[in-house]
């Protein structure tokens, strides 16, 4: 297969999860190049997403590799042989590829949970508040830009709104829904945004109360995705770099165990309903 110029972050992630197979079974590059007829550059490409592999390759490594879970090895047969084209893919060249690379992620997750400490999420914002956080933290984005970035906030929400789409859960601090962004308006019609979609059940709202005792998870804002399987979870984390999808296993523990401490101090969905009520009132 020929080299790729600009992998995705799944191309990507499928020659990690190779490499950590490799990398389990104790062998090297080399040594794996020498058993399929390779070179260790060829496979150095492999393992970095920017060549591809086929479904008999995959095998083929993971029999070399003695990996015995063997629901890991079909999805990962999976990964490689799937060539689907979402509608990200409109955006290419045009927005850098983390946008792409979120909205590939949440397409093929099973399961999204989002933990908002910072903000209204983006899947659950209204086009005036997508605009206003573009516009706050990048005030010199010249107005298409700024145009494409709202627009594809907003397909990402409609995309997980389609039949079939994962479950998707966000659990909200207060302070996130107290926050205007811009004015009193923008932040009524987020607020009532909010309540729709928790009432209509499209997806599952919790809020966490100021007054609630043993909240420290004020940085605890995240994205979490669940694979086919959970060595495949993935999760997006702000970072002073920007934003950074993170999938190391130990990476995965510390979110999962993250993401039940913030649930376990949330309301639940008809609590937080009556809440988002009550706020609402206030403004």
């Amino acid at each position: 297969m020929p080299p790729r110029n600009q992998p995705t972050a799944r191309q990507v992630r499928l020659g990690t999860e190779l490499r950590r197979l490799r990398d389990a079974a104790g062998m090297t590059a080399r040594e794996v190049a020498e058993l399929l007829g390779s070179t260790s550059a060829q496979m150095s490409q492999m393992e970095s997403g920017i060549a591809g592999v086929s479904e008999q390759r995959v095998r083929s490594l993971a029999a070399h590799y003695a990996c015995a879970d063997a629901e890991l090895v079909d999805a990962l047969a999976a990964m490689a042989t799937e060539r689907t084209r979402g509608w990200w893919e409109e955006y290419r060249g045009v927005l850098p590829a983390a946008f792409l690379d979120l909205a590939e992620v949440e397409h093929h997750a099973t399961y999204i949970q989002e933990v908002g400490t910072a903000h209204v999420p983006g899947i659950l914002q209204t086009e005036a508040y997508a605009h206003a956080v573009f516009a706050y933290w990048r005030p010199e984005l010249p107005p298409r830009d700024l145009e494409l970035r709202v627009e594809h906030r907003m397909r990402r929400r409609e995309a997980l709104m389609r039949d079939g789409a994962a479950p998707y859960v966000a659990v909200l601090h207060e302070s996130v829904l107290r926050t205007r962004v811009a004015d009193r308006r923008v932040a009524r019609t987020q607020l009532e945004a909010v309540l729709r979609q928790s009432e209509s059940g499209t997806f599952t709202i919790r809020v966490i109360p100021f007054d609630v005792d043993g909240f420290a998870g004020a940085s605890a804002a995240l994205l979490y995705f669940r694979g086919q399987v959970p060595a495949l979870d993935t999760v997006q984390q702000d970072t002073p770099k920007g934003s950074a999808l993170l999938d190391a296993a130990a990476q995965l523990q510390s979110a999962r165990m993250l993401v039940r401490k913030v649930v376990s101090a949330s309301l639940g969905p008809a609590e937080t309903r009556g809440y988002i009520h009550r706020l609402a009132k206030e403004l």
